[in-house]
């Protein structure tokens, strides 16, 4: 049983890599491999032009751009180490052992959902995207498929049947590319001197970093949203579980 972690993926992502291009036999939820090398020939399909134009970059991003037309040929690392940013920063991936990175996954527009240690390239592509088919065939109103109508019910099928807790860190957009309800998930609050709260925003991805961490590295496994409060108390944070909904989790910051 135990818990499964799944972290949101990043825009800012680390370049290059030392092990070889992408198996798509080797990813965990072999499942989704066939959405998955749909999406990678619709990304190679594109010009850099055209992936500016579809994924609404920026001229400065061109480099971003570009990593999608050698996804199927450039060299990869580690999901885990290849998103970077304030969460992964607070993660501190690059300590982690295998025993904590088994508990890890990454959901993502590409890849719907990989293992930590699953080794990916570098691309750019994001839940909110709207991405081109190769053939040119638009989605069913005549507007081009979003990563929400790519992955349909597919993404969540594959989550159903994992047999653990799983303690979904991922952002609303990508909950949404396959939501499961059955879930633990996490808010952060900063409780202020007068006893208000508000919803934390700015470090939200900071303090999910450092509950992941805790989570992954801790010797106990969670069986219940309870448990997953009780192993961040032992570790210093402060979480609480939702009395309406006990799979909520809130994670308290104060002053």
């Amino acid at each position: 049983m135990g818990m499964l972690i799944v972290l949101p993926p990043s825009e800012t992502k680390a370049s290059g890599g030392s092990f070889p291009p992408l198996d798509f036999d080797s990813l965990r939820f072999p499942e989704l491999t066939d959405i998955r090398r749909d999406i990678a020939a619709d990304l190679q399909a594109l010009s850099v032009d055209e992936t500016l134009a579809a994924l609404g970059l920026s001229e400065k991003l061109r480099d971003e751009a570009a990593a999608n037309q050698q996804v199927l040929s450039s060299a990869t690392i580690p999901a885990i180490e290849r998103y970077t940013g304030v969460l992964y920063d607070a993660l501190q991936a690059a300590s982690l052992d295998d025993a904590a990175r088994t508990r890890l996954a990454v959901g993502s527009a590409f890849f719907g959902v990989v293992g930590a240690q699953d080794l990916i390239p570098h691309y750019r592509l994001s839940g909110g995207s709207k991405l081109p088919r190769r053939n040119g065939s638009p989605h069913r109103n005549g507007s081009l498929p979003t990563m929400k109508a790519r992955w349909g019910k597919h993404l969540t099928q594959a989550l159903e049947q994992v047999d653990q807790l799983v303690v979904d860190l991922r952002s609303g957009t990508y909950q949404s590319l396959g939501p499961l309800k059955d879930a633990v998930t996490v808010r952060v609050e900063h409780v202020r001197p007068d006893g208000s709260r508000k919803v934390v925003s700015h470090f939200n991805k900071h303090y999910k970093g450092l509950l992941a961490r805790e989570l992954a590295l801790s010797s106990q496994d969670a069986h219940t949203a309870e448990e997953v409060a009780r192993i961040a108390a032992e570790a210093g944070l402060e979480v609480e579980v939702g009395t309406a909904k006990k799979e909520t989790l809130t994670m308290v910051v104060r002053d």
